[in-house]
């Protein structure tokens, strides 16, 4: 199998609500997205199709006739709109990113000849996205930043071992990251509120178990969990899964950027 990955950019405008509840259990449960007169986002969407080669052509399928049937939905249906009063579908579901997802990838997923869909990844803005495979899951991640100091160095290593492997990294008063760190949980939508997880809680979770015990802090020596342990970036994405695994049992991955260059992640001991 081959996959081919295709990005289509719309905007839409949306509102959080449950018509049933009154206004302030809505803002207690959807934030400032809970504005009856809406916000918005530029959203992109990548939609993912797998199928084999032709060999005669030397492709799977047309990018062509891919784009049609995606840009048939997307922009046709959903560019431009303000999805709870425009759109049939969000009218009667709260157009979360999980349950626009959701809906994307039931319109899609029969439409494609000579290849199959695959999977979606729809992102709301830089820090928030949803995915959709072939699993009836839907996946939400959420990213956070923060700035920590290490030095690399194992303490099962001499210190010409640590310093052949680790090189600067090793340096005995440390250097520092801006780490943009991804946390993401998986589950059935919600039929009410159309989330996997409430946004405000997912935040406070992170924000108490990893934010403020990490952030701006030199891990080697401010923090008890890098206590005996070399913090590279494998370590601490262990770490953090740890840390956030009892408080999330959804969790479904922990991601780490480093650096612009450089990523990690951990799925847990059942799903490597």
């Amino acid at each position: 199998m081959v996959l081919l990955t295709r990005k289509v950019e719309f905007s839409a405008a949306h509102s959080y609500r449950v018509p049933s509840w009154d206004e302030d259990k809505n803002r207690e449960v959807f934030g400032l997205c809970s504005n009856p007169n809406g916000h918005g986002h530029d959203y992109l969407l990548e939609v993912t199709v797998k199928g084999h080669l032709n060999e005669k052509s030397g492709i799977v399928v047309n990018i062509t006739d891919v784009d049609r049937v995606v840009k048939g939905i997307v922009l046709e249906e959903l560019d431009g709109r303000f999805l709870n009063r425009e759109h049939p579908f969000f009218i009667e579901h709260i157009p979360t990113t999980e349950n626009i997802v959701a809906y994307i990838w039931n319109e899609l997923k029969d439409r494609f000849e000579d290849c199959k869909l695959h999977k979606i990844i729809l992102h709301e803005n830089p820090f928030l996205l949803s995915q959709k495979g072939e699993g009836s899951m839907i996946q939400l991640t959420r990213k956070y930043h923060f700035s920590a100091a290490h030095r690399l160095h194992s303490d099962q290593l001499s210190d010409e071992e640590n310093k052949e492997i680790f090189g600067k990294c090793n340096n005995p008063n440390g250097h520092g990251h801006n780490y943009i760190l991804e946390v993401t949980v998986e589950g059935e939508v919600d039929p009410v509120t159309g989330m996997i997880i409430n946004l405000a809680e997912l935040d406070e979770i992170v924000d108490q178990t990893i934010i403020q015990k990490f952030d701006h802090k030199h891990l080697n020596l401010d923090t008890e969990e890098f206590n005996g342990l070399n913090p590279t970036a494998e370590v601490m994405s262990i770490v953090f899964w740890d840390l956030l695994q009892s408080r999330l049992p959804n969790l479904h991955k922990v991601g780490l950027w480093e650096t612009a260059k450089n990523y990690f992640e951990y799925c847990g001991p059942t799903k490597e």
